[in-house]
């Protein structure tokens, strides 16, 4: 029989299960991978009906804060000119080493081998008043 005492503590322990943490899981399983010095995504890519979806998370891993972050996501043709794109608007702050979800929808089907290219920007700061408006792009192939 436990005492209350054993009970208490083990309430407020919550149980000795440790708590997962889906979105690091995430980012270190999701198939496509791409970081910086400010931050660090991983995504997957899946289609369905006539939509393409890029999910994934982002980790800042620079500032002691970023906010307005956003997402861009563009399919780029043969002659390198950007088509179609979408944005995703992460509308929290997200503190340094945090994780957040992200998820843009293209309004159509890519192939594979489709270039897209990625634009995030946000606003970073380490404190006080101010901050850096940041934008970054890269290229990456739907497999």
């Amino acid at each position: 029989m436990r005492t209350p005492w054993s009970f208490l503590m083990t309430v407020l322990r919550g149980g000795s299960a440790p708590r997962r943490d889906d979105n690091r899981e995430r980012l270190a399983s999701l198939p496509q991978h791409y970081s910086q010095f400010d931050m660090a995504l991983s995504w997957e890519i899946r289609q369905a009906g006539r939509e393409t979806t890029v999910e994934g998370v982002l980790k800042n891993l620079r500032y002691a804060h970023m906010d307005g972050i956003e997402i861009w996501v563009a399919v780029v043709d043969a002659a390198g000119k950007a088509g179609a794109r979408s944005a995703c608007f992460i509308p929290h702050q997200i503190r340094q080493d945090e994780i957040a979800p992200f998820s843009v929808k293209l309004p159509l089907l890519v192939e594979t081998g489709t270039l897209l290219r990625f634009t995030y920007k946000y606003q970073g700061a380490d404190g006080g008043e101010g901050g850096l408006n940041w934008p970054q792009s890269f290229d990456g192939v739907v497999p």
